[in-house]
């Protein structure tokens, strides 16, 4: 390969690293209402919003959501953040995501359809 070459392969490389980060912090939006510094999640089941929560107001607590199978999941809140700590679904993948970071990946418990995601500020 020539010099000239590899110049054109590091601007290209360069190029595509600067529209990833850009792309990532443009799209990235976590419901935060930049008027008063709220993050605003809501809790969604079976196409039902059960809870809409200002996280920046909430104090630190658990609580319960049951399915209508019977089944159920925890969810905690500790400093701001809101995650799924604990569920009776056979495979735990809503808890082992752990922490919602990003309003384009929610939490999600498909066997007691249930989502916890980031949405848009206001009252419950």
């Amino acid at each position: 390969m020539t010099k000239g070459v590899k110049i054109c392969l590091a601007v290209v490389g360069v190029v595509f690293a600067v529209s990833a980060v850009l792309t990532f912090i443009f799209l990235h939006s976590t419901g935060k209402d930049t008027e008063n510094g709220s993050v605003w999640v809501e809790i969604v089941q079976d196409n039902k919003v059960l809870y809409k929560l200002d996280l920046s107001a909430e104090e630190d607590r658990t609580f319960r959501v049951e399915a209508s199978d019977g089944g159920w999941n925890d969810i905690t809140i500790k400093d701001h953040q809101i995650s799924v700590s604990d569920a009776d679904c056979p495979d735990h993948t809503c808890v082992k995501n752990g922490i919602l970071r990003y309003e384009y990946l929610p939490i999600i418990c498909l066997p007691h359809k249930l989502i916890v995601r980031f949405c848009d500020g206001g009252g419950a």
